[in-house]
């Protein structure tokens, strides 16, 4: 493993522990060249995910691009990161424990958004803005009253 400061090529295993509830493990290192210390994550290689677009395209799927949408969606709300990655392994596994290699976007869109409405339904809004590409206010509060309706059913 190189080193990220420097890229020396060997470093030693200062601490391993199990990392997102047992699908990963984190390895703490420190570079053999410059003794800095680093942070790593061995995770199984699984086959790819590939997601068929509205369009049509596919594109392999892309953990790192889910977090930083919901990063977006989530910009000055109170939630944490560990919240959203812990989202994301959610909807990744889940994704992943069926025996499809496709899966569509709306699929997932709807998985995201299902799991962020309980985390905060601000940033719901706005990833729903997003995902159902609002054109207008009126779309805008059509969601909303839909929120006000579900939150007054609970």
């Amino acid at each position: 493993m190189r080193c990220p400061f420097c890229g020396f090529s060997e470093s030693r295993v200062l601490d391993s522990r199990s990392a997102e509830d047992g699908y990963s493990i984190r390895r703490r290192r420190e570079c053999a060249g410059c003794a800095r210390r680093f942070t790593t994550y061995e995770r199984v290689d699984e086959l790819p995910l590939v997601v068929v677009k509205k369009d049509g395209r596919r594109e392999v799927f892309s953990r790192n691009k889910l977090l930083a949408g919901l990063v977006k969606a989530c910009q000055k709300r109170p939630v944490s990161m560990a919240a959203l990655e812990a989202l994301v392994d959610e909807v990744e596994r889940t994704l992943r424990s069926t025996a499809e290699l496709e899966v569509s976007s709306r699929q997932i869109g709807e998985m995201i958004m299902e799991r962020l409405r309980v985390l905060d339904e601000v940033a719901y809004v706005r990833f729903a803005s997003v995902y159902r590409e609002f054109r207008d206010v009126q779309e805008f509060l059509q969601e909303i009253q839909r929120l006000s309706e579900n939150a007054v059913k609970v």
